[in-house]
């Protein structure tokens, strides 16, 4: 916080495959900003998702042009969860510290050291030398203003499956894993009686960064995945419910989830395993 009385302003972003976006997933900015809010010290203005480009290579992983098209028509009518396409645009993987940088530049002002100068008036010569002086003294002050809107934080917003998910060999580098949860914070929904606050005890990392981690516990019960919403779609099930109901019908439009598109990507391995790997063996 800033000051007494001054909440936080925070941008949550959700990194993830989207492979559809499902209820639960609009569902997690919900239970986040009522959490937050709830502290009293945060006030969440926007929420993001970023779906995860082609090149992640995950197994059934449909194009970025669909992942993106129903996120968006899936938060279309959202006050305050938006789409971002700027990760699933490029060529290669990007790992998830690089998206929260990216959108934390985002929201950085100007260089003040250039606005400074284009607002200082220019000095004349004679007399008039220490008169224009003091005219740069409220532009000083203004800065030194305590009261100056602060920059939002951006956390990650997730489930405790990609919390527990840092546990996996080669998936996250460690020095990626710490500046996350250092600089930026994680917000991660976890079922009642999950076991994210065991895992968080049993990694360094994460113990040593514990106050900038937020686990919200969901009470109200809810196992859609979109695993699930793929398996029942190749079954030829409704999912009717599961889904903002325009995502079904784009989905029934496109033909999008079959057993052959969950054979692609099938036996080729997933981009941050093969890069940390050879990385680790360089």
């Amino acid at each position: 916080m800033e000051g007494p009385g001054r909440k936080t302003e925070v941008v949550l972003l959700a990194c993830g495959s989207f492979n559809p976006i499902t209820n639960m997933h609009l569902r997690l900015f919900e239970l986040a900003k009522d959490y937050l809010h709830e502290t009293g010290k945060y006030k969440v203005i926007k929420g993001i998702i970023s779906p995860v480009g082609d090149a992640y290579n995950k197994t059934g992983l449909v194009s970025a042009n669909h992942r993106v098209t129903m996120a968006k028509l899936a938060t279309k009518d959202s006050e305050w969860v938006e789409v971002d396409d700027w990760e699933s645009s490029q060529s290669d993987w990007l790992e998830t510290l690089k998206v929260l940088r990216y959108h934390h530049e985002k929201l950085l002002p100007p260089d003040p050291t250039n606005s400074l100068q284009n607002a200082m008036p220019v000095t004349k010569p004679g007399r008039k030398r220490k008169q224009e002086a003091n005219r740069h003294d409220p532009i000083k002050k203004k800065n030194q203003n305590p009261d100056i809107k602060s920059v939002p934080q951006v956390k990650l917003l997730c489930g405790s499956d990609m919390l527990e998910s840092f546990g996996i060999p080669n998936l996250w580098k460690s020095e990626d894993i710490t500046e996350i949860v250092a600089n930026h914070g994680i917000v991660c929904i976890s079922r009642a009686g999950n076991s994210a606050q065991k895992f968080i005890y049993e990694s360094d990392i994460l113990w040593r960064h514990r106050n900038n981690i937020h686990l919200v516990e969901e009470w109200i019960s809810n196992d859609i995945s979109s695993t699930k919403i793929r398996r029942a779609l190749r079954r030829g099930q409704s999912i009717r419910y599961l889904v903002p109901d325009v995502v079904r019908a784009y989905i029934e439009k496109h033909h999008l989830y079959s057993p052959e598109s969950e054979d692609r990507n099938a036996g080729v391995v997933l981009a941050p395993l093969q890069k940390n790997a050879s990385n680790t063996m360089n």
